[in-house]
């Protein structure tokens, strides 16, 4: 997979896979900004992807492929533009 500084470059492919509304597959993840049982805050390469539902878990994450497995029941994905900087929160809690 091709990075360029800051990250990865624009031909990283982003793709979505939802099995059952029980099991999402991920791909083009740069950062999981937050998460908890009922939302999972993600930035991709095509923009910051909010997952909601009950019961979400983390199965796998790997930020250096960009791939993220949730399980839990999956009541909606939706793409937020927040008009805020990139960056996770510790980089803005240390003022990064």
């Amino acid at each position: 997979m091709a990075y360029e500084s800051g990250g990865f470059s624009t031909t990283t492919n982003h793709h979505i896979l939802l099995e059952d509304r029980q099991s999402l597959t991920v791909s083009g993840v740069e950062e999981v900004e937050s998460f908890d049982e009922a939302t999972i805050v993600m930035v991709t390469v095509k923009g910051t992807l909010v997952v909601r539902g009950e019961g979400l878990h983390i199965e796998k994450l790997s930020l250096d492929g960009g791939d993220l497995k949730v399980e839990g029941s999956v009541d909606s994905l939706s793409y937020e533009d927040t008009g805020r900087e990139r960056g996770g929160l510790l980089a803005r809690l240390l003022g990064g």
